[in-house]
């Protein structure tokens, strides 16, 4: 198959077509950019759940958090109970290079790890603070907030 190979064990395939529709880069791009940071991207996703954004062709991007029917054994994943759903969904943990390189054959762009580790649900490592301005004011406005968080956190120790 043109455009198809091997990597790490995992079958890649279609990697001469376009990312999506309009993108200035191909599938292969993808993937090897991915190869190339794979060490440091696994360090900050290893053992925590995994929620992904992938781009299919002819479809707008979408959010996965529970891995597909066809994910191969291989993967480790962790169940999670979703209020919202109010089911279990099966959560990847992306902890190995081959693994990474299945996302990036599924045309996963984006990576949102959670903030806790698998089996360590009550202790967050990171603690994620999201400051957007108002539309109408400019990156300013969150400038000034932001001093102020940073000075409480200093304050907290």
């Amino acid at each position: 198959m043109v455009g198809s190979e091997s990597r790490e064990g995992v079958s890649l395939t279609n990697l001469d077509q376009p990312l999506f529709d309009g993108a200035q880069a191909s599938k292969r791009d993808l993937v090897d950019y991915l190869e190339a940071v794979a060490d440091r991207l696994i360090a900050g996703l290893a053992d925590r759940p995994l929620s992904v954004i992938r781009v299919l062709r002819g479809q707008k991007p979408f959010m996965q958090k529970n891995v597909p029917k066809y994910t191969p054994p291989w993967v480790r994943t962790v169940q999670v109970w979703a209020e919202a759903s109010k089911r279990e969904v099966s959560y990847a943990l992306c902890n190995d290079r081959p693994t990474l390189l299945w996302f990036a054959n599924q045309r996963a762009v984006e990576y949102h790890p959670t903030l806790v580790r698998a089996g360590a649900w009550d202790r967050p490592t990171h603690l994620v603070l999201d400051l957007d301005p108002p539309e109408d004011d400019g990156f300013a406005a969150a400038v000034r907030p932001a001093h102020v968080v940073r000075q409480a956190l200093v304050e907290a120790g």
